[in-house]
């Protein structure tokens, strides 16, 4: 739409904003009616009609089987059109149409802000069906009469009250018409059941709705006293109404056609599975971050045990290993640090990248510069957890082997993350030093220390990956680590 508007019309960006604003809640208005719905604009010359949104109605069948978006028509070919927006009023006058032998009622509604005449919506009923209406039909069409008087005014939609079109109550989900005093003129069968679910024993009609949602709701005070005016439809609202075991969604409309409130309609929609659903869902992610929490508070114990430990052997062999293995416990309760404070198994890998380069720095401190260049991104935590681990033993190993007590130095994690959205999706992780590089006959996939062996077993067996250890290319000096990870997207 904005496109069409900005390309064909002299509409202002907050005429555009009113024409959103409209077409985010003419679907009530559509359903009410029965009909299709057609915006049309006039351009900037003002020889023709580029219609802007269309909307097909969920209660009836439809008028328009092509999409009409885009369309362009010449002034006086649709006389309706030129009458509604010439005379800034409703026009109903003309016989049917017929449309591939369909019969087509039609009628002209202009679109009113701050006086003047934006458009035209063209309300288009199939008359194919049409038979003697029920009583739910003709309140839904007396509430459509009045909806589009007050669009021809300029008093609908609401400013300030943008509703969510995929969340907010429909006709069909319930609709209750209520008279100025706030007195139940008529309830759809949904939404009486709705009601009933509240806990209401009794009919609605010639109640005051306000009064009855307030005794049916369990709170009590100042929050009673607001409750009766939504429900009453004094001003468009939108709340929420729980009560015996039920949750029904409530919004309120008020119906001024004619510039003075002449009732409300009030739609609602029963949401209590839906909202015991969220709770659940809700109740499942605190309970899987309390595990990560409480296990990475185990792991950090176990570390703290190893170290006290480490600190009581003799053996210099023995207190590496200890510490050794306090780092590998530590970069797995890093990852589950992370894992507790999201509402998904997925993580940041680069906060964690970041924690366990520090973490292992801190072998030879103010030695050598580690540093990170590049973005893991978001990675799974099946994906994370293993790949945490691999980083602190490669680290690890060339802070070890790479350097001589009391060198200088750098290890640079350089980090290159394709398309996740791409099938083969992969990361590319280098870990490069520049120390004194490999010993004369080094195969990686065959020698190798512990740390060594854990990455080659992590790496290929469990992220399906492949894992290098090269000579840095002439003429510079050290060891690069290249390992190469598929990172499909799995949300």
């Amino acid at each position: 739409m904005n496109e069409l508007v900005r390309q064909h019309t002299a509409l202002s960006e907050s005429d555009l904003e009113w024409l959103h604003l409209l077409v985010s809640e003419w679907q009530l208005l559509s359903d009410l009616s029965f009909a299709d719905l057609v915006l049309w604009v006039p351009t900037r010359d003002g020889t023709r009609y580029v219609s802007v949104a269309q909307m097909r109605p969920n209660t009836g069948p439809t008028s328009y089987q092509d999409d009409m978006v885009g369309h362009l028509v010449p002034r006086g070919r649709r006389p309706l059109l030129d009458a509604a927006l010439d005379e800034g009023r409703i026009v109903r006058e003309g016989d049917p149409e017929w449309r591939e032998e369909v019969p087509v009622r039609v009628e002209s509604i202009p679109v009113r802000r701050e006086g003047r005449v934006l458009g035209v919506i063209a309300r288009n009923t199939n008359l194919l069906t049409v038979r003697t209406p029920s009583r739910l039909e003709l309140t839904y069409l007396q509430s459509a009469s009045d909806l589009a008087q007050m669009i021809a005014a300029g008093t609908f939609p609401f400013p300030g009250e943008q509703v969510e079109m995929d969340s907010s109550p429909r006709a069909g989900d319930g609709l209750i018409r209520l008279d100025a005093d706030g007195i139940v003129q008529y309830a759809s069968p949904n939404g009486l059941s709705a009601y009933h679910r509240l806990g209401l024993a009794s009919d609605l009609v010639g109640q005051h709705l306000g009064q009855v949602t307030a005794e049916l709701a369990p709170s009590r005070g100042p929050v009673d006293e607001a409750l009766v005016k939504i429900a009453s439809g004094y001003a468009p609202r939108e709340t929420e109404v729980e009560g015996n075991g039920g949750v029904i969604q409530l919004r309120a409309i008020p119906l001024k056609p004619k510039g003075v409130r002449i009732g409300s309609l009030v739609l609602l929609r029963d949401v209590t599975e839906l909202r015991r659903r969220e709770r659940e869902l809700i109740t499942k992610d605190a309970t899987i971050r309390e595990i990560h929490h409480r296990v990475k508070n185990n792991l950090q114990t176990v570390a703290a045990l190893l170290r006290l430990q480490a600190r009581r052997m003799d053996s210099v062999r023995g207190r590496e290993a200890l510490n050794e293995a306090v780092r590998r416990v530590g970069s797995i309760a890093i990852v589950h640090e992370t894992l507790s404070q999201n509402l998904d198994e997925r993580v940041e890998f680069d906060d964690i990248a970041d924690r366990v380069i520090a973490m292992v720095a801190e072998i030879s401190p103010g030695k050598v510069d580690c540093r990170r260049t590049g973005r893991f991104g978001i990675l799974d935590a099946e994906i994370a957890t293993p790949l945490s681990m691999v980083l602190t033993e490669v680290l690890q190993n060339a802070l070890e082997h790479a350097f001589s007590q009391g060198e200088q130095g750098s290890v640079e994690v350089a980090a290159v993350r394709g398309d996740s959205r791409a099938e083969n999706a992969r990361l590319l992780i280098t870990v490069q030093d520049d120390g004194r590089g490999l010993p004369e006959g080094f195969d990686p996939q065959r020698t190798g220390n512990l740390g060594l062996q854990i990455v080659r077993t992590l790496v290929e067996g469990e992220l399906g990956g492949t894992f290098d250890m090269v000579p840095v290319p002439a003429p510079g000096r050290g060891t690069r680590v290249v390992l190469d990870i598929p990172v499909p997207d799995r949300r």
